[in-house]
């Protein structure tokens, strides 16, 4: 998974990439607020972030607060790494909208679970994104048989979308989803099957 690293320092951040490269990450390191808040305007942004809160320009807070005021279905997971660590820092941090609080200097372990654990996050975020697209489709595609459709008198075609003429069968499995599967009707077989059947028979 695409993982964005903003750090200032130039030590720690070759540290973070080198280590988060190690364990699969595909990694895409920043060196300050700015850098990172251009990256994750993007469509093709990380969806997760390891952000440092102490950085010249704009701050780690800010750049969560920029990310959070978007109007984007895309999810992003940002862990806030920082040395800041008393109490009232780390409220600061879950109020700025982060969604996890990494102290310096990390460990590793650590450090390692709560990527995992954004990981986790953001496939569940993606996961339901897509599910939702997929339901609105099939919606969208019901919806279609809630209007009114052009229909032939005499063979009972219905015309679709494209001005092409279909059985009736075949238009609504294509928008609707459904099946169909054939039989006889009771007054069909009193009116037609049966006397084909005494026809055949007297013969």
């Amino acid at each position: 998974m695409k993982l964005l690293i903003a750090e200032d320092h130039a030590i720690s951040r070759r540290m973070l990439e080198a280590t988060c490269r190690s364990w699969g990450f595909d990694v895409l390191p920043v060196q300050d607020g700015e850098e990172a808040w251009r990256v994750l305007q993007k469509e093709d942004a990380p969806p997760l972030v390891l952000l440092d809160w102490m950085m010249p320009g704009i701050d780690g807070l800010e750049v969560i607060r920029r990310v959070r005021s978007q109007n984007s279905s895309r999810p992003v997971y940002i862990i806030l790494l920082t040395a800041r660590s008393s109490r009232e820092d780390i409220i600061n941090g879950l109020l700025a909208a982060a969604d996890d609080y990494v102290t310096k200097p990390f460990d590793r372990q650590e450090l390692h679970a709560r990527l995992q654990a954004g990981v986790r996050i953001v496939r569940l975020q993606l996961d339901r994104a897509a599910r939702v697209a997929e339901l609105e489709e099939a919606l969208g595609r019901v919806k279609k048989l809630q209007g009114l459709l052009p229909i032939c008198s005499y063979c009972k075609r219905i015309r679709n979308d494209e001005n092409y003429w279909q059985q009736v069968e075949c238009y609504i499995e294509e928008h609707s989803g459904a099946e169909f599967t054939h039989g006889v009707c009771p007054q069909c077989y009193d009116e037609i099957v049966r006397p084909e059947l005494d026809q055949l028979l007297a013969r």
